[in-house]
């Protein structure tokens, strides 16, 4: 199905909105990762320390940690649900941003009740604006464009170059300068992304609109025609990949957390008479996607158009397999602090770097698959699900963090690599039927450089 075709202007190859959407993205993403770097250290700091924080302990932050993570990405359910049923995803960003501004701002002050009503407001911002802005962005290209899996390598490197800002950036203030000033810094860090969003809107007037008030009797139809045959199975295409994307981000979130501590306590990180900060080592992730992010969409692009395997479950797939591989490195770390008592930061290095090239291969894929999949009128609702899934991952991962107490890092880490590394191979036996299931919504896919539809989500 179809909208009225829309001419964008374009920057680079790709619509200029992408651009409006990456910079929204990079600033929510400095704001959320900024208090995410400090968030377990201040939880774990001594209260009675030059830089005071909650004095709890490692299992107990960890427990907290995971809570939140997941809750942040869960709340991406009703904020779906409230645009695709009422707002619209344009506006839904907007709410999202003010949302996640207050949040960010009152974890500045230095009170326990700040600090969880801080963590709500954001988890109902971030529920609000992440899916939505998600979904904006593959409203941006036609169907069947091959440049929509690069638009949304571009938009996940905004995402990344906010990330590592804000752990060198808000992580250096949060740990000299005191918590709350990091967790204010990441407030006016939402804010600029705000500002910019807004200013933004005439590149995005056509896309993220309300579709129940829109004057297309086409688009009207879709919201309330049942789902066909064909749309149901890739539905049940959409959830089985999702399972890929809880295994993922259970292990990958070890670096907000479990990874997080280790460099902290267990890692030797004098670099030339200078101790890096433990926040700095998350920094590894969003630099190493910032370098790779475009080299390695480039590649499976040319793959794609040379009619070699390419399609994004098998990305999807070898990401998790390739992350998983990263883990060894870790369990190379922990075995070398049990021998002599301080590992080498050249081992988070490696690890950071394997978990990145997987990252790429799942998670803007997946993001861009879910936009070629999801029924319209289910479009943020999937999205939401998706981050949903995301979350349920970061859960477990915390609670994977807090069984390192009694079962130790080495087992933890080298049980991570294995689970990921053998249920990769055992989704991509069954790569081909699921493959089946979604009806050809990858194939023939070209380069479309003329226009885009403002709304289109899954061909039916």
């Amino acid at each position: 199905m179809s909208a009225k075709a829309i001419h964008q202007k374009e920057l680079f190859g790709h619509p200029i909105g992408l651009y409006v959407l990456f910079f929204t993205e990079m600033w929510e993403r400095f704001s959320y990762y900024g208090m995410r770097a400090i968030l377990v250290l201040y939880l774990v700091a001594e209260a009675t320390a030059d830089n005071p924080g909650l004095g709890w302990s490692n299992g107990e932050a960890l427990s907290l940690y995971g809570t939140y993570t997941m809750l942040v990405y869960v709340a991406s359910i009703p904020g779906g649900i409230i645009a695709d049923k009422l707002l619209g995803q344009r506006k839904s960003v907007l709410l999202g941003g003010l949302l996640l501004v207050a949040g960010h701002s009152i974890l500045a002050i230095e009170q326990l009740w700040a600090f969880y009503s801080g963590l709500g407001l954001i988890i109902s911002g971030v529920g609000m604006l992440k899916p939505n802005i998600s979904t904006m962005v593959g409203g941006l290209y036609k169907k069947g464009d091959i440049r929509r899996d690069k638009g949304f390598t571009i938009f996940y490197i905004g995402i990344n170059v906010g990330a590592f800002l804000s752990s060198l950036i808000v992580g250096y203030v949060g740990e000299v300068y005191g918590w709350h000033y990091g967790f204010g810094l990441a407030g006016i860090g939402m804010a600029l992304g705000l500002i910019q969003y807004v200013v933004g809107q005439k590149h995005l007037k056509h896309v993220g609109n309300y579709l129940g008030s829109s004057k297309n009797e086409e688009e009207k139809a879709a919201m309330k025609a049942p789902l066909t045959k064909i749309e149901k199975d890739r539905i049940v295409v959409l959830f089985i990949s999702f399972l890929l994307v809880i295994v993922f981000w259970g292990a990958f979130e070890q670096a907000g957390g479990l990874m997080n501590i280790y460099a902290k306590d267990n890692t030797n990180r004098m670099l030339m008479g200078f101790e890096v900060p433990a926040s700095w080592f998350q920094s590894l992730n969003a630099m190493f996607i910032i370098f790779l992010g475009t080299t390695v969409a480039a590649y499976w692009a040319n793959r794609k158009l040379k009619g070699k395997l390419s399609t994004s479950l098998f990305k999807m797939i070898l990401g998790l397999i390739i992350m998983g591989t990263g883990f060894f490195f870790m369990s190379a770390a922990s075995s070398q602090f049990e021998s002599t008592g301080s590992s080498a930061m050249f081992w988070l290095v490696l690890a950071y770097l394997f978990h990145t090239i997987g990252e790429l291969c799942i998670s803007p894929v997946a993001l861009s698959y879910i936009t070629k999949l999801a029924p319209v009128k289910y479009a943020s609702i999937m999205m939401g699900v998706y981050f949903a899934m995301t979350g349920f991952g970061n859960k477990l991962a915390g609670l994977l963090g807090e069984a390192s107490e009694k079962l130790g890092e080495f087992t933890i880490f080298t049980g991570i690599a294995g689970f990921c590394v053998v249920f990769g191979i055992l989704i991509m036996i069954f790569r081909k039927k699921l493959e089946y299931l979604t009806h050809g919504a990858e194939d023939n896919e070209r380069i479309i450089n003329d226009e885009a539809e403002g709304f289109e989500l899954a061909d039916n």
